[in-house]
């Protein structure tokens, strides 16, 4: 995938959870998720901080630079408007001229850009099928983004599951789609 493929698949995953995120009835937001010890908000405020911690970290600041600025709830009173602003600047950093090859000081390691923004999709779509499977909205993710995604997880599966991350993998049916697969693989239970 080339840096501008990898932008603009990352700005469309973007677009993708904000449909789920739209899609949450005001009586939702404290319902469990299929990630362990999280309700809707809290799953939701944890791609909101990624993508403001993308934001910041993809443009050359350090862990350190930012602090606790991002700590908490940074959803506010209208968590759709908040992921929107989130998603703009987590999307336009990554589109900036050089920024997928500039080092990014993430909490393992500085990694190349390109490599932050992979592992950026891989939490906005993954994330975004956990919100859309607890609040019980269609869980269908667009094809192209489906495979764009695994492209990005393939070459560093054992490293993802290794991770603590993602739930236990699931074992995969061999007639098994595409999404499920990536699915069972990240530890989900379509």
């Amino acid at each position: 995938m080339t840096a501008t493929d990898l932008a603009a698949v990352h700005r469309d995953a973007l677009a993708a959870t904000r449909q789920f995120v739209a899609g949450i009835s005001d009586d939702q937001w404290d319902l469990p998720t299929p990630c362990e010890g999280w309700n809707v908000r809290e799953l939701v405020n944890h791609i909101v901080a990624g993508n403001l911690w993308a934001a910041q970290l993809g443009c050359g600041r350090t862990i350190a630079d930012v602090g606790s600025d991002l700590d908490g709830d940074v959803l506010g009173a209208d968590p759709v408007a908040a992921y929107d602003r989130s998603a703009e600047a987590a999307a336009t950093v990554f589109e900036m001229p050089g920024a997928l090859d500039a080092p990014c000081a993430v909490s393992y390691g500085p990694v190349p850009g390109s490599v932050y923004a992979g592992h950026r999709v891989i939490d906005v779509l993954i994330h975004g099928w956990d919100v859309a499977s607890a609040t019980g909205q269609p869980t269908e993710i667009d094809p192209t983004l489906v495979d764009a995604c695994w492209e990005v997880v393939r070459p560093q599966l054992s490293l993802l599951q290794g991770s603590g991350a993602f739930g236990i993998e699931v074992t995969d049916r061999a007639d098994s789609d595409p999404q499920t697969s990536l699915l069972n693989a990240l530890g989900r239970h379509p």
